[in-house]
């Protein structure tokens, strides 16, 4: 079966009818046909369009493409293509973003509402609900990420260029490449904390989610059907080491805690949100990640599961650093309420 019909049943059939009623997705259809009438437009500038066209194809394709037959570029597709696809990609990042950062809030509350569930829990257990949630929204980001790598594929097969290859820099360039979201990471701890490792049932496209912290480095893997696998490093670009207490910048890079604050010159107490406008991200240089940064607590659990030994020993060092720097932090307020510091 061809992706496009598989796209279009996942969208219009089953148990994701209901669930995709309020989320963004690819227009993969209706894409598809400007690249058709696309490819009519410059078969007919090398004078073949007139058995491709099917006598109607070339008054659409007119209104579509202004292609010349000797020309990468195509300043109608160029225009309308890129355009829009970062506009879907910017629209479905953020409702998956939004969607997995409140299942994860319902996973693992806070507080009183941490009470509330436990309370619940011994009248309705919902944790399958939470994680057949966890599998949609997995399934979603994956199908529209295919989506948008297969059209842009095509754009570049039809016009000879490498401009929709470029173009993922670009998304990458503003945090919105689907496959690197830090929520999907997210998603795949809470699919392994939940027991529930194998997510295939859910859809075509995904199998697993699976974690190795035998080899040199710890790894996260995504495992499609079509046996491609797409690993997330789990290991801290400052210290070099598995992540603790890890949290996700707004470019998507993850890093310890503690490594996010001592980039960004802050306490580890105040967390990255305190850093200052003006801090880059240590990989990418980006600025002004911090104010979004998100604590991936799902994760943290994993690694908590996972490498407890280690984790014991990263609290440890981590509290002694914290009680070191709120030693100095005070001392320094004290130094300046009574005037010493003048």
């Amino acid at each position: 079966m061809k992706f496009g019909m598989t796209f279009a049943e996942y969208l219009q059939h089953g148990e994701q009818e209901g669930f995709l009623n309020n989320c963004s997705h690819v227009e993969y259809k209706r894409l598809k046909k400007v690249l058709k009438s696309c490819r009519i437009c410059r078969a007919e500038s090398h004078g073949e369009g007139e058995d491709d066209s099917g006598g109607g194809g070339g008054e659409g394709a007119s209104e579509l493409c202004q292609c010349e037959s000797k020309a990468a570029q195509c300043p109608a597709c160029d225009q309308l293509f890129f355009a829009e696809i970062a506009k879907e990609a910017s629209e479905i990042s953020g409702c998956f973003s939004s969607r997995a950062r409140q299942l994860r809030h319902l996973h693992l509350p806070s507080g009183l509402q941490r009470y509330m569930r436990h309370v619940r829990c011994c009248f309705v257990d919902d944790q399958n609900t939470l994680v057949q949630e966890g599998r949609m929204l997995i399934d979603y980001i994956t199908m529209n990420a295919i989506a948008m790598r297969k059209i842009l594929k095509k754009y570049d097969k039809i016009h000879s260029s490498v401009n929709g290859r470029n173009f993922k820099t670009t998304l990458r360039a503003k945090h919105i490449e689907l496959l690197q979201s830090p929520w999907l990471t997210e998603l795949g701890a809470f699919c392994i904390n939940s027991n529930n490792s194998d997510i295939g049932k859910s859809g075509e496209f995904i199998q697993q989610f699976s974690c190795d912290f035998s080899g040199a480095e710890p790894l996260m893997t995504l495992t499609l059907s079509n046996s491609v696998n797409l690993e997330y490093s789990l290991t801290c670009a400052v210290c070099l080491d598995t992540l603790f207490n890890p949290y996700a910048l707004g470019c998507g890079h993850l890093f310890c805690k503690g490594c996010a604050c001592s980039s960004a010159s802050v306490f580890l107490f105040e967390g990255p949100k305190a850093a200052p406008k003006g801090a880059k991200c240590p990989v990418c240089r980006a600025v002004g990640v911090y104010a979004n940064s998100v604590h991936l607590a799902e994760l943290d659990l994993l690694l908590k599961n996972s490498c407890r030994d280690y984790w014991k020993e990263r609290m440890q060092s981590e509290r002694m650093e914290m009680v070191k720097q709120s030693k100095i932090y005070w001392e320094s307020q004290t130094k300046f309420a009574i005037g010493y510091g003048h």
